[in-house]
């Protein structure tokens, strides 16, 4: 009896010591944590091969914050280098009553509100010339994604001249999901009138075949004459604003990092850009954006065959792809 009570203290004292220092279990692949500013610190012994891009993935913590936790930590790690990942510190806390969702209408801006609006109340842009569904969502203060979802096409999707492109709902008390834009129905084509025969006079004298195939052909070309409308003749209209001179260049291929770079900026090296434009390189697979400037032309090598534009590696770890190689998306203004 004294052995089994015995057994139950002990096992009741593991439980509750388990249970209150859920935090203090330090993951299989660490060596140790130590704790800063309110923040857990897991010491990390690094093995052969791996990278900061590897041991954020392994602990969910992005490069970030890997860097500022090791005073700028740059270049490949070493192998037996203690490298801190941080991780938030477990508060256990009571959770907090819920709160009733109150729906707050997002601020429209002053360009948005200059717009026409349509006969749903929507406001409106009609595309200009070089402008791309990027372009629309910056100058709007939007996002591409929002301006898929209001018009129902893929944020991919290239917008075409003079088409008309929702950039705000209506502002109502809630809002539901968009409408399908129903396209603009087509006037029907105008069907000539039967031409109304002549009465006949009581007493005529006989007419050829000739002549009456000519009388009929006469009818014929008048009543269609009459029934098609001309067309009102369009002027030329010549550009208003500076940005529908503007031609945008928009490309996509593969990037990959200089390898002299060393340098802590947003820079790139390009074929065809001219030295010192602002350009927008997009990852492809991840969504990921960043803006460089174009310090010098990518040189006609054999290693740079088939590649786009090569960025400095500040830019490409912005970009967050472990790979040497990644499709990209580049946009600018020559």
């Amino acid at each position: 009896m004294l052995r089994f009570s015995l057994l139950t203290v002990v096992f009741l004292f593991s439980g509750l010591s388990a249970w209150a220092l859920p935090g203090l279990v330090a993951p299989p692949d660490s060596i140790g944590v130590e704790y800063r500013n309110n923040k857990m610190l897991i010491r990390h012994r690094v093995t052969p091969g791996e990278t900061l891009y590897g041991l954020a993935r392994r602990y969910k913590v992005p490069v970030e914050d890997i860097v500022e936790a090791n005073s700028g930590q740059k270049g490949q790690l070493v192998t037996g280098q203690i490298v801190l990942v941080p991780r938030e510190r477990v508060v256990l806390t009571p959770a907090p009553a819920p709160r009733k969702a109150v729906a707050v209408a997002a601020p429209v801006s002053a360009a948005v509100r200059a717009l026409p609006t349509d006969a749903n109340g929507n406001r409106v842009y009609k595309v200009a010339p070089g402008m791309t569904l990027y372009g629309i969502a910056r100058r709007f203060q939007t996002t591409p994604a929002e301006l898929a979802r209001l018009n129902g096409f893929a944020t991919n999707y290239n917008v075409r001249v003079n088409e008309e492109v929702i950039i705000a709902a209506p502002a109502t008390g809630a809002a539901g999901p968009p409408a399908p834009v129903a396209p603009a129905p087509r006037p029907a084509a105008p069907t000539p009138r039967p031409a109304t025969p002549a009465p006949a006079p009581t007493s005529r004298p006989e007419r050829t075949d000739a002549v009456e195939q000519a009388a009929r052909d006469k009818a014929r070309d008048e009543a269609a004459a009459a029934a098609v409308t001309p067309e009102p003749e369009e002027k030329e209209r010549t550009p208003t604003r500076a940005s529908e001179i503007v031609r945008r260049v928009s490309e996509s291929g593969l990037a990959m990092a200089i390898p002299t770079d060393a340098s802590d900026k947003y820079l790139a090296l390009h074929k065809t850009a001219p030295v010192g434009t602002i350009m927008e390189v997009r990852n492809i697979m991840n969504g990921m954006a960043v803006y460089v400037r174009v310090i010098g032309k990518l040189p006609d090598t054999g290693e740079n065959t088939n590649i786009l534009v090569r960025l400095s590696k500040r830019a490409v770890q912005r970009l967050a792809t472990p790979d040497q190689r990644f499709r990209v998306e580049t946009n600018y203004v020559p």
